[in-house]
């Protein structure tokens, strides 16, 4: 078997498609992992137990992203949704 047969240069969307998929995925787990105040991966942070810390998550689910597109509006391409939407044009 070559690997002429499964390789096709039509299966490169698939292939990068996934690859996208997998990078956002291990992208949160790192993110978890790292970041997120309630796990504990060393074993002195475990010993803490659960912590009232509220700053710390505040921080952790207020991140840039979500600071970025609080106040946007949720549409795509809201100049051609005003156009085909709104009567005065």
């Amino acid at each position: 078997m070559a690997p002429s047969r499964w390789i096709r240069p039509e299966v490169y969307p698939l292939f990068a498609s996934v690859g996208v998929a997998v990078g956002i995925c291990v992208m949160q787990l790192v993110r978890n992992i790292s970041t997120n105040p309630e796990v504990r991966v060393t074993k002195q942070n475990r010993i803490a137990g659960v912590l009232d810390n509220f700053a710390e998550g505040e921080k952790y689910a207020e991140h840039g992203l979500r600071k970025f597109v609080r106040n946007k509006t949720p549409q795509i391409m809201p100049s051609i949704n005003g156009f085909f939407s709104d009567p005065k044009y």
